[in-house]
């Protein structure tokens, strides 16, 4: 993964729009996950799925009590991605108060794919999801990857997570500055 460039896909979001009305003022925006990257340093960490007791309860609250500390570090944005709809992502964010951590909805897996981290949780009933996986970015260039052991598509796995958390990450980052 170290010097590989992440996948250029279009990620559908959904973002404020003042000029709508009604109880859901928001529009889709299609985002480049190239132009996203672009010219900055990011900490990236994907995560099975929205509302799981794993991912809500520790690693996406996690990153968000870290994520000064990961910027003071030298990165310039923190994103979570999930093969998650943007709906589900908003109301996740919403319901654990991130406010820090960038959402990113992954909805159709196109980019967790093409990065060979999507797996099969058909045995909880999950359908395709991604591998827990933490990475810095350095415009669009892949410069530290932190991934959970065990990736399989056969349920064998326990829902590892350590190497994923911010602190492996955020030890990275204070032992790279940025050049």
């Amino acid at each position: 993964m170290l010097g590989r460039s992440i996948p250029d896909v279009v990620l559908k979001t959904r973002v404020r729009d003042d000029s709508i009305d009604g109880p859901n003022p928001f529009r889709w925006q299609d985002v480049r996950t190239a132009d996203l990257f672009a010219g900055k340093r990011a900490v990236v960490f994907s995560l099975p799925g929205a509302f799981t007791p794993t991912c809500s309860t520790e690693q996406c609250p996690a990153f968000e009590r870290a994520s000064q500390d990961i910027r003071e570090a030298g990165a310039d944005d923190v994103y979570c991605i999930s093969v998650n709809d943007a709906f589900v992502m908003y109301q996740w964010a919403k319901h654990l108060g991130v406010n820090s951590v960038k959402m990113l909805p992954d909805g159709s897996g196109d980019f967790t794919r093409r990065m060979g981290m999507l797996v099969k949780k058909e045995h909880l009933g999950f359908g395709e999801r991604s591998w827990r996986y933490a990475m810095v970015v350095d415009d669009n260039q892949i410069v530290a990857w932190f991934e959970e052991p065990g990736i399989n598509d056969v349920g064998e796995d326990d829902d590892p997570y350590g190497e994923t958390s911010p602190e492996p990450v955020l030890a990275w980052l204070k032992a790279n500055p940025r050049p």
